[in-house]
């Protein structure tokens, strides 16, 4: 997993222990992630399927896109099509993939890097892997995240972040036992790179075999974790998790992870998403690329889009 890394992990920042009286969070559900294709056809699993949107709030779902390793010609990606009311967040692990958007934004991500897609009041566009790679193939492994925008930020102008993966910020836990990722937001006072419009963090940490993660997660914000890979406990009870499974849980300081002394032969570790967010608690209205309050106003998108009101594909 090429992923950031680093070779020494006491050299890193440490998260601070729980303190007298912080609380841990309890898992209050763990679900499994049904499996399917999106786009061209690359495979996906649903991460956030089967959890209520109350839950989620401010997200809206999250894909794990492979991991799959492609043979010559048969990487895939998705056709130009149209987004509205939220923003799309793509952390490619192992892989590359090319963005364009029809307000300019666009770029190439790899090992590590993000592109954060403010698709505001409306635009087109396409995510798929370099001709180069469709003609030579390889391993492809990344997580695209939907994050929702408040009423007032819906008809927002489009934004576009491209984020490296050397300006991530790079923390360890109290035993230097893990390495912990912040892609975007704040932990225990740490910054990560990514400007986020609703309030939230998300990041991915890797768990060395049977060493123990608590990790300081704001007060105001919900807790989801994904496993990518491996197998463990979640909460201070250590409820089992494996590859494949969200847990969600409820209101304390920090939230605990644990990495079963053996892992998958694939990887040594565990590795996992962690987001969250202040709920925006506002109706949701959500059918296909458009995320908004109302039925009325996603009528009005579609309709928007038929139009060519979301700019037209780059020649």
């Amino acid at each position: 997993m090429p992923a950031i890394t680093v070779d020494d992990l006491t050299a890193l920042d440490r998260l601070r222990p729980p303190g007298l009286g912080d609380q841990p969070r309890p898992v209050w559900q763990v679900s499994t992630a049904p499996q399917g294709f999106e786009g061209e056809g690359f495979p996906v699993r649903r991460a956030f399927a089967g959890i209520d949107l109350k839950h989620l709030d401010p997200f809206i779902m999250m894909d794990q896109m492979g991991e799959v390793e492609y043979a010559p010609g048969e990487p895939k990606g998705t056709s130009w099509h149209p987004h509205r009311g939220f923003e799309t967040v793509t952390y490619i692990i192992d892989g590359t993939f090319d963005h364009q958007d029809s307000h300019g934004g666009g770029g190439t991500i790899t090992n590590g890097d993000t592109q954060w897609m403010t698709a505001g009041s409306g635009l087109l566009h396409i995510e798929a892997p370099p001709e180069w790679l469709v003609q030579s193939g390889g391993l492809f492994h990344g997580i695209q995240l939907w994050v929702n925008l408040p009423r007032d930020a819906k008809m927002n102008t489009p934004k576009y972040q491209d984020i490296r993966s050397a300006e991530v910020q790079l923390l360890t836990s109290a035993d230097a036992g893990s390495l912990v990722r912040v892609i975007a937001g704040s932990v225990d006072g740490h910054d990560g790179p990514g400007a986020t419009f609703t309030p939230m963090s998300l990041v991915h940490a890797s768990i060395e075999p049977g060493a123990r993660l608590d990790l300081p997660w704001d007060v105001d914000f919900n807790a989801l974790v994904y496993v990518l890979n491996g197998s463990g406990g979640v909460g201070v009870d250590a409820q089992p998790i494996h590859t494949g499974q969200s847990a969600v849980l409820g209101a304390g300081d920090y939230l605990t992870l644990t990495a079963d002394p053996g892992q998958e032969r694939r990887s040594s570790r565990l590795d996992v998403i962690v987001v969250g967010g202040r709920p925006i608690r506002e109706p949701l209205a959500w059918a296909g690329p458009f995320v908004m309050n109302t039925k009325a106003e996603v009528l009005q998108a579609y309709q928007d889009f038929q139009k060519g009101s979301f700019g037209h594909v780059p020649g």
